[in-house]
């Protein structure tokens, strides 16, 4: 890359700060280190036009968990370790509409929703002996009772006349929020470098050195949040996770307003903009969606489309208009590792799905990792 004196002396000389990720977390942890250290140079590298990995690539639920995934949770998870897991999300959430605003993000909340198949009896069935006992697991952070069952009022077919219902869950523009953060990190000085894309970090005596593929620099401290791209850079138990999502076009009297999950969690859709949203599949092949290359199968899109056909929209004409996917951090816990590798390396990674719900939060304690150094 081709920079002047005036590109190195303005943009990457004397760093204080860099920060390596602009999604959630990484943008997060820029506006708290801003807080913190008024004066402080800080830099956010960038490797796509856009963030890439899954800030950008949801699917805008503002929720911390459907009942059935909190019943396979608790399969591997003490009640302590879910409690924590969902007060963390409840936690974020609430941080991340304080610092951008309800508006700014169109956060809506018209309730989550648990669709049954009927070939999912036996699930059903689970959920609905489990749903008192979590209602009072839950009772301490919600005040109130947070699952229930209703009739199926969606007009869903080949599915049971019950759904789950929590009046709790929510929904954001995905595109609106990361906007309006990258906008609040702008206007606070700090300076996000675009198509830099990360290739080592390297521990000196009293800085670190940052190899990228258009220049090399040197930073005090280095904050990585690359979430499921992690493993790329530091030896951490971070799998990638490949989300794949499609979204239809305007479809007229569009009945279904809320977010919706279903087998799980494994598969989820919502409304936006008069269209729906459906996003999942990943199940049907964990090993092949275990990469950190963006692109659709065959598989997981025809599997999407027929449970729209049969189940979601079975009377209902509806075009596919754009199909994507999104890269996520996974691990055999849910917990994020958010931790010092070094005295001037830090990570915040593994999100488990959760980036909108815990992303602001898990932002915040990296930056608060400087406290301990």
């Amino acid at each position: 890359m081709n920079l002047s004196y005036w590109d190195i002396k303005t943009w990457i000389t004397d760093i204080d700060f860099t920060i390596v990720g602009s999604g959630i977390v990484g943008l997060s942890c820029a506006l708290e280190l801003r807080q913190q250290y008024p004066q402080s140079k800080i830099v956010v590298l960038e490797k796509g036009m856009l963030p890439q990995g899954a800030s950008t690539k949801n699917a805008g639920f503002a929720c911390f968990g459907s009942l059935s995934e909190i019943i396979e949770d608790l399969k591997t998870h003490s009640e302590e370790d879910v409690l924590e897991l969902v007060s963390k999300r409840i936690n974020g959430l609430r941080l991340l509409r304080h610092t951008l605003g309800d508006k700014p993000i169109a956060y809506r909340q018209h309730g989550g929703y648990e669709l049954f198949l009927k070939d999912d009896k036996a699930l059903y069935e689970q959920c609905n002996a489990h749903k008192d006992a979590i209602n009072k697991l839950f009772w301490p952070l919600f005040k109130d009772c947070v699952f229930s069952f209703e009739d199926n009022q969606f007009g869903f077919k080949n599915s049971l006349k019950k759904i789950g219902y929590n009046k709790f869950e929510g929904q954001i523009d995905t595109g609106k929020m990361m906007q309006a953060l990258l906008n609040k990190v702008s206007t606070s000085g700090i300076n996000i470098l675009n198509n830099c894309h990360v290739t080592s970090i390297e521990e000196g005596s009293h800085k670190v050195h940052i190899n990228t593929t258009n220049f090399s620099l040197t930073s005090k401290k280095v904050f990585v949040a690359t979430n499921g791209f992690a493993g790329q850079l530091i030896n951490e138990h971070v799998k990638p996770a490949r989300a794949q999502v499609l979204i239809t076009k305007p479809i007229d009297n569009l009945h279904i307003k809320g977010t919706f999950h279903l087998d799980k969690g494994y598969y989820y859709f919502r409304n936006i903009d008069e269209r729906l949203l459906f996003g999942g599949g990943r199940n049907l092949d964990f090993k092949g969606e275990e990469t950190t290359e963006f692109g659709e199968t065959e598989l997981i899109q025809n599997k999407l489309e027929e449970l729209l056909r049969s189940t979601i929209l079975p009377d209902t004409h509806f075009e596919i208009e754009h199909r994507w996917s999104g890269i996520m951090g996974v691990g055999d816990q849910k917990r994020p590792i958010v931790k010092p590798l070094s005295s001037n390396v830090f990570c915040g990674v593994r999100l488990g799905g959760m980036g909108v719900a815990i992303g602001s939060t898990v932002g915040r304690d990296l930056a608060n990792l400087m406290q301990c150094t």
